[in-house]
């Protein structure tokens, strides 16, 4: 079996708003392996993303333990665990988050500035990165000239070149349709399987629950179910583009 690499002990989170407080987490205590593609599913509104935000650090839980790669997440400084972040994580959003006036190849380099890689080395693994995803040849374009699914794929190409540990991708397919929806989960189970990547997928969108290796379902705050989902069918190598 795979180790783990990714823990929650009895995590709790709450928010207020004036006389409101309203618990988003009760004391969720999981698991998560190395070179697995976890998915967390459910409705809106019902935990997913705050959930992903205290397993990767950017929000810390009002109770419980988070252990990432070994190391408890609980006993950083803010300063420490930015720095883990940069490290040893990567992270894929529903909008991209790309930059207007930098092409596909200065997106996926920019990051890697930041862990002090020579420039030689920063634009070897962004190349290698962005042909992994299957845009070799449209590097030098900017996101105005590209589809929804290949900006996609240059924000994982970023967050692959960082050589993450874990990655993390908050509804990497919503805005996308089916076709390239398909290739973009495709490409995060190979990740996992390829790179020994703790992956965990957050989405609410029913066509990836063939393709995780791991569903958790989560409603109100708890996790209802936690299964090895029957493959709906062999992932593809999922790098041509769709026709529409």
């Amino acid at each position: 079996m795979s180790s783990i690499s990714l823990q929650a002990r009895n995590v709790t989170k709450s928010f207020t708003s004036g006389p409101i407080h309203n618990t988003v987490l009760h004391n969720l205590t999981l698991d998560m392996h190395a070179g697995e593609l976890t998915l967390i599913s459910g409705p809106s509104g019902c935990g997913k993303s705050t959930l992903l935000a205290i397993l990767s650090g950017l929000q810390r839980p009002d109770a419980g333990q988070v252990f990432a790669l070994g190391q408890d997440l609980g006993e950083l400084n803010s300063h420490a665990l930015e720095r883990f972040r940069l490290q040893h994580t990567g992270f894929v959003f529903q909008g991209f988050n790309l930059f207007p006036a930098l092409n596909a190849l200065e997106q996926v380099e920019l990051p890697l500035s930041y862990l002090g890689l020579a420039p030689g080395e920063a634009r070897r693994r962004a190349m290698a990165s962005l042909e992994e995803v299957g845009l070799g040849p449209r590097m030098g374009l900017r996101p105005s000239e590209l589809s929804g699914g290949e900006k996609q794929r240059v924000a994982i190409a970023r967050a692959l070149a960082k050589e993450p540990g874990l990655l993390f991708a908050d509804e990497p397919t919503s805005a996308l349709d089916a076709a390239n929806g398909q290739i973009i989960i495709d490409i995060l189970h190979r990740i996992a399987r390829t790179h020994g990547t703790t992956v965990l997928c957050v989405s609410h969108d029913p066509r990836l629950v063939g393709h995780a290796d791991r569903v958790l379902a989560m409603e109100d705050g708890r996790i209802l179910s936690d299964r090895v989902p029957s493959p709906t069918s062999t992932p593809t190598s999922g790098l041509e583009e769709p026709s529409a």
